[in-house]
């Protein structure tokens, strides 16, 4: 059964120095309360993977946590670059950063076969396109029944997956709604799961059509943070603040004006207290 636990007691347990890091959420229920824990941590050596990295991993490259990356589609949805990612990959700041880049399908397909306990996942797909070039984790193989040359690249199988969920219930069950993403096959490939949820109830709703429910033995930790996917959206919860995507541009831009912002919004924080920053960033972001 998955343990119930603070923010950062679940962080300290789970997330170590040189670990592969998987927080994933497509679109919405991003944790991006648990990325914040994880810089105030001060982990290092962390190698992220992620669909389209977002804002949080802007964040975590720019505080030195990351050695590498494999994502798809690196940018800020809506507005452009993310540039603590840029600046590590072109200058090296504030350290050196190793990029795998590959498709959202692959990714999709890899974090399944790491659900799967397989070792590599196959697709239809890079047909035509240069990140084969460039990568050389993408290979290919041939059917053995129909002799079609298939795409295939290594199951993703993290040493911890952290998921923002809308509620789980005391045995730890984890009822995910909205848009699902790649959620439940990164917390099923992990060695370690965190899972923070806007709710902890006694019981949970019958599940809408587009729902996941992952069962307590699946998880690790569960941690109740209100808003702890601000400035993504938590589906039936809050809106995405587009306002504050916006605003990460002119922010994240600068090297002094990002390390400004996360000595005040990430490491004079407490975990404890990330819904109330999340109202706070809202405002200021409006």
């Amino acid at each position: 059964m998955a343990r119930i636990c603070s923010l950062s007691q679940a962080i300290e347990d789970a997330v170590r120095d040189g670990d592969s890091v998987a927080m994933e959420g497509f679109t919405h229920l991003i944790p991006y309360a648990a990325g914040h824990e994880v810089i105030r941590q001060g982990r290092k050596d962390l190698f992220l993977i992620r669909m389209t990295p977002d804002l949080i991993y802007d964040q975590l490259i720019g505080a030195g946590c990351a050695r590498g990356m494999k994502f798809s589609w690196g940018g800020n949805p809506g507005v452009g670059s993310l540039h603590r990612f840029r600046d590590a990959v072109e200058n090296q700041w504030p350290r050196p950063l190793e990029i795998e880049e590959h498709s959202h399908a692959a990714m999709a397909n890899a974090y399944e076969a790491g659900a799967a306990n397989l070792p590599f996942a196959t697709l239809r797909g890079y047909i035509g396109a240069d990140l084969p070039k460039v990568n050389p984790n993408i290979r290919q193989v041939t059917c053995p029944f129909t002799g079609e040359v298939l795409a295939a690249v290594p199951a993703i199988r993290p040493d911890v997956s952290i998921i923002h969920a809308q509620r789980a219930d005391r045995a730890g069950n984890v009822l995910i709604e909205g848009i699902v993403g790649v959620q439940k096959e990164a917390v099923l490939a992990a060695r370690r799961s965190i899972v923070t949820v806007e709710e902890i109830v006694d019981e949970l709703n019958p599940p809408s059509p587009n729902s996941v429910v992952l069962p307590g033995w699946a998880v690790t930790s569960v941690v109740h943070v209100p808003g702890g996917a601000f400035p993504s959206y938590a589906h039936g919860y809050y809106p995405r603040s587009n306002a504050f995507y916006i605003a990460w541009d002119k922010i994240s831009r600068d090297r002094d004006s990002f390390q400004a912002w996360i000595r005040e919004n990430v490491m004079a924080a407490r975990s404890e207290d990330f819904a109330r920053y999340a109202g706070k960033s809202t405002a200021n972001a409006a």
